[in-house]
């Protein structure tokens, strides 16, 4: 087995551990590592992989094993998948009973305040990097612009988005 599986296992384990509040706030720094620092894809292969990943059901963190699979095969999607899940759920067993010890801590209800604007500034990074990268010539930012416009004032399910965008796309070239 050749070393590419372990590096996407290493990069994957050091992203995990700062997503703090989910996947998604890692985004722009994956999608820079994958793409900019190692070149194991190009930024529409990125996008196409977390299109995907959202769309299938499940975490959409999935995305790190759909890179796996391209980069380096089914070591790849191994290595890439236990270096994103498995860090995160190590420390969340190591530290829940702690944490839980000290629910009613004014110090605990802080930190946690103070974790909201911190996850709601990188889902938005991570919003504006992808759509950066996604909204090529003025078909692509119309879609963008369209879809996040009609997801914020709907209920509708994303899907529709993601599968009208597709065939916009398609058909606009």
């Amino acid at each position: 087995m050749n070393t590419l599986p372990w590096a996407l296992a290493a990069l994957f384990s050091q992203l995990s551990l700062v997503a703090v509040g989910g996947g998604n706030t890692i985004l722009p720094e994956m999608q820079r590592q994958v793409v900019e620092v190692h070149g194991w894809m190009d930024h529409r292969g990125f996008v196409a992989l977390f299109a995907l990943a959202q769309a299938s059901p499940g975490p959409n963190m999935l995305v790190s094993t759909l890179i796996g699979w391209r980069v380096a095969g089914g070591w790849g999607a191994l290595a890439a998948t236990a270096g994103m899940f498995g860090p995160p759920a190590l420390l969340t067993y190591c530290t829940a009973h702690v944490w839980h010890k000290f629910r009613d801590r004014h110090w605990r209800k802080r930190i946690q305040m103070a974790l909201a604007p911190v996850t709601v500034g990188l889902v938005l990074a991570a919003a504006l990097r992808l759509g950066e990268t996604s909204a090529q010539g003025l078909l692509g930012l119309l879609i963008l612009l369209g879809s996040a416009l009609l997801m914020l004032s709907t209920r509708m399910n994303p899907l529709i988005f993601l599968a009208g965008a597709a065939i916009l796309g398609a058909i606009g070239g």
